[in-house]
């Protein structure tokens, strides 16, 4: 896949669908690669231009030294869509993704047309469960992670029915560098746009899992509430709802790229 330097950091990217076809950049969850998108890209690629990324320490990006902020993690994406000239473009984030997206959204809108913002929060508190996640990574690795991710990314059910989708995850979670993930949980921690999110205008959609106790309804309500016009999507899924619920997911998210 080609790499881009941006902000000091070597970006792992990929386009993939018809050049001159309305662009839509996706944006992953914490420890994760950009194939998190993979469902979406099924159903998109022959109508829409797609550009996914893997974040600063994530993926086949740049492991850079810890700790990261989201200001800085939202600088990188500001950086690489204005390296690959992109513009007029829908942003779609999960998780961390999200919270870039809402950065994003209220410090650099010029180069976005609509914001999805998906399993979200604009504050994850306590600043204590980040910390305990940073000594796990950084001592006993990421597997040591996983068992207690899944259970929140994903329901017992879909775990049951779709084991090959959670072990495709799974492997993107466990490849992650322990440095990128802690880094990232830094920016997480340190991150309060409770209120700076309101100064957002763009067209915004908010996509919220029925089941997902990381950032659950409440917390997408809070964002509905504070983007002028926002539009709440709640979906039959725990965190990852672009692959728990990706046919709900997809109709949604499509619906809205295609609304005037």
């Amino acid at each position: 896949m080609p790499q881009i330097t941006v902000e000091g950091c070597r970006f792992n990217y990929r386009f993939d669908g018809p050049e001159g076809a309305p662009l839509v950049v996706f944006s992953n969850s914490l420890s994760s690669n950009l194939s998190m998108w993979d469902p979406q890209v099924a159903a998109f690629r022959e109508e829409f231009r797609i550009l996914r990324y893997d974040r600063r320490g994530h993926g086949g990006t740049e492991v850079t030294p810890a700790p990261y902020s989201i200001e800085q993690l939202g600088r990188d994406t500001a950086g690489l869509l204005a390296a690959l000239d992109v513009q007029d473009a829908a942003f779609c984030g999960l998780s961390l993704g999200g919270m870039v997206g809402m950065w994003l959204g209220t410090n650099t809108p010029q180069r976005l047309r609509k914001l999805v913002l998906c399993n979200t929060a604009a504050y994850m508190g306590p600043k204590s469960l980040w910390d305990g996640r940073i000594q796990s990574a950084n001592e006993a690795g990421m597997e040591s992670l996983w068992e207690s991710t899944a259970a929140r990314w994903f329901t017992p059910a879909f775990r049951e029915r779709d084991p090959a989708a959670v072990e495709a995850v799974r492997q993107g979670f466990v490849s992650t560098p322990p440095t990128g993930y802690a880094g990232c949980c830094a920016a997480i921690r340190d991150m309060d746009q409770r209120e700076s999110i309101a100064a957002i205008n763009l067209p915004t959609m908010v996509i919220m899992g029925e089941h997902d106790p990381s950032t659950p309804p409440e917390a997408g309500g809070h964002i509905v509430g504070k983007i002028r016009g926002a539009v709440p999507v709640v979906l039959p899924a725990a965190h990852l709802s672009n692959v728990e619920a990706a046919g709900e997911f997809n109709v949604a998210l499509r619906e809205f790229l295609l609304t005037a």
